[in-house]
């Protein structure tokens, strides 16, 4: 009849509304951790180009001062002297404070300049922990016209070792975070119910919006007990409640301020998520509305109003609760999912 026909109507269009809001505020919040992850992928992959260019150099003065070495025919004592100081395993060991190191800098480069040597060199020796002795002890055997070069070819191979390392760290990092980007959208994973490690969950949203976090310079403490039990869930729907709350608890708080993101097990066999923040809280009189649709507090084109009720209905879904307890300077969001029983 024509009463049934119109209820499946409505129920499909309340339907297409749910999934397109759904679709809009998930398109929203990825939109605006773009910006951050681009500044975050950015200074690794600018420090690792830095690196490079500066490699080529160093490795171009290596091959000319080796090529000058080698046509020297060194004897070899003079041989073993060069290698000692290009092995990390024979040059010095110590760990130098800040202090010690600037003044090994400051003794190598006056040494070098009182023998004609290019001192530019000496901040490299310093950083590789070549101590004054060694080099006198080169110096001892090699020819006044190739120790300037025996010095720049060890400097040239400690950079070049150095920038290495450097690339490397900057590459790692670029591969953790998109990693972490890989685990936060649930990119190449089905949409299905799973068992979920929330500890990497929780992770890589801290890492995801690290960015955020640092431009504000809001200290976030991870805080996740060990051994935290699995739950049963929709990987990438977790991902935007955590996103979602952690988002809003740096919308909160000044510039300065802090936030905890903190797991552990809860009673009746579950597992509570909590963000807390130490920002202004919320008044009691709008306290009702947060989790309304389109309820928001933000500027016009800040927010879309629909976060925390697609977080709530994401909860439910997971067959979980989640509410908020705010004050003056502290507010915490609780989530509260069941256990994965074998």
């Amino acid at each position: 009849n024509i009463t049934a026909a119109c209820v499946h109507v409505m129920l499909d269009r309340a339907r297409t509304f749910t999934s397109t809001d759904w679709q809009d505020d998930k398109l929203i919040s990825l939109g605006r951790l773009a910006a951050g992850l681009a500044h975050e992928l950015n200074n690794p992959a600018s420090a690792a180009a830095r690196c490079a260019a500066r490699l080529d150099e160093a490795l171009a003065q290596l091959a000319e001062t080796t090529r000058t070495l080698e046509a020297a025919e060194l004897n070899d004592e003079q041989r073993f002297r060069i290698e000692s100081l290009r092995n990390p395993a024979v040059s010095s060991a110590e760990t130098l404070s800040p202090i010690a190191r600037a003044d090994r800098e400051e003794e190598i480069g006056e040494w070098l300049a009182r023998h004609g040597i290019d001192a530019g060199i000496a901040p490299t020796l310093a950083d590789a922990r070549i101590t004054m002795p060694a080099i006198i002890s080169l110096a001892a055997v090699m020819p006044h016209e190739l120790l300037a070069v025996a010095l720049r070819s060890i400097a040239a191979w400690h950079a070049a070792r150095a920038l290495t390392d450097d690339i490397r760290r900057a590459t790692s990092r670029i591969d953790e975070l998109v990693a972490s980007i890989k685990r936060f959208t649930w990119m190449d994973r089905p949409m299905i119910a799973a068992p979920t490690d929330l500890t990497q969950a929780l992770e890589d949203t801290v890492t995801v919006l690290g960015a955020k976090a640092r431009e504000k310079r809001v200290s976030v403490t991870l805080d996740v007990e060990p051994e935290l039990p699995l739950v049963a869930a929709y990987g990438g729907e977790l991902s935007q409640v955590w996103g979602n709350m952690l988002d809003n608890a740096l919308d909160a708080v000044s510039e300065g301020g802090q936030v905890v993101v903190a797991a552990h097990r809860g009673p009746r066999d579950s597992v509570i998520v909590s963000v807390t923040d130490n920002g202004p809280g919320i008044p009691d009189e709008i306290k009702p509305k947060i989790f309304d649709p389109f309820f928001t507090t933000k500027q016009v084109g800040e927010g879309t109003g629909l976060g925390l009720d697609i977080a709530r209905r994401i909860v439910r879904r997971h067959n979980g609760t989640i509410d908020v307890q705010s004050r003056a300077g502290r507010t915490e969001f609780r989530v509260a999912l069941p256990i994965l029983h074998p």
